[in-house]
């Protein structure tokens, strides 16, 4: 089952598969992936980064992928990654630079694996912006309204049925896929009617999850 379930994933990832809003953040993966970096070295993933963002910015402009009418007024919260906004009462919009990603295809890669893990608070991507020279993805999610605090027993517990071992504090790991899911805290995880909806996930993917079995 789990040789199944990452085959399922890599033909996600690639674009071969269709997924819950995933056709434009699949063909931007796509278009990235040529752009591969040939070091793991901070100074040059820096700058493998800035380039990337120049080729990114490119499709954004051919494609038409600016968006302009953000409501910056109804600002909402902001974490290291993202800046929240309320779009209505059933959306919020989220801006994130993809500080936590050493590239931009890593974070559409994250965007993806959500969607497939959690679908009822799938990220629609809606366009791009930028402020103050930063590059930010525009994704659009529903809204969760709050019933009770998280437990984070729960999410352990939920996490470990499908595979997930909890390694450090608020993060897990995948073995059999090569998956890590971090910082799933009682923020990022909500609780509507007993029921555990992620709303901010930061997925990574180990050479483990490009290997075959």
């Amino acid at each position: 089952m789990q040789n199944q379930l990452k085959d399922e994933l890599h033909n996600i990832l690639s674009g071969k598969n269709e997924i819950r809003f995933g056709t434009i953040i699949q063909t931007i993966a796509c278009y990235l992936n040529d752009s591969e970096k040939t070091s793991a070295t901070t100074e040059i993933e820096k700058h493998f980064k800035k380039q990337e963002a120049k080729k990114l910015e490119k499709y954004i402009s051919d494609n038409n992928l600016w968006v302009e009418n953000i409501d910056f007024s109804q600002y909402v919260s902001e974490g290291a990654e993202q800046k929240v906004y309320l779009k209505d009462s059933q959306h919020v919009l989220k801006l994130n630079d993809a500080i936590y990603y050493s590239s931009w295809k890593d974070y559409f890669y994250n965007l993806l694996l959500h969607n497939y893990f959690f679908s009822d608070t799938a990220y629609e991507l809606v366009g791009f912006t930028k402020e103050n020279e930063t590059l930010y993805a525009v994704v659009q999610q529903n809204y969760v309204l709050i019933t009770s605090s998280t437990d984070l027993s729960m999410v352990k517990k939920f996490l470990t049925l499908n595979g997930f071992e909890n390694n450090r504090n608020n993060d897990y790991y995948n073995p059999e896929l090569g998956i890590i899911l971090e910082d799933l805290h009682d923020e990022n995880v909500l609780t509507r009617n007993e029921i555990l909806y992620f709303i901010d996930t930061v997925f990574y993917l180990t050479e483990a999850f490009w290997l075959k079995d």
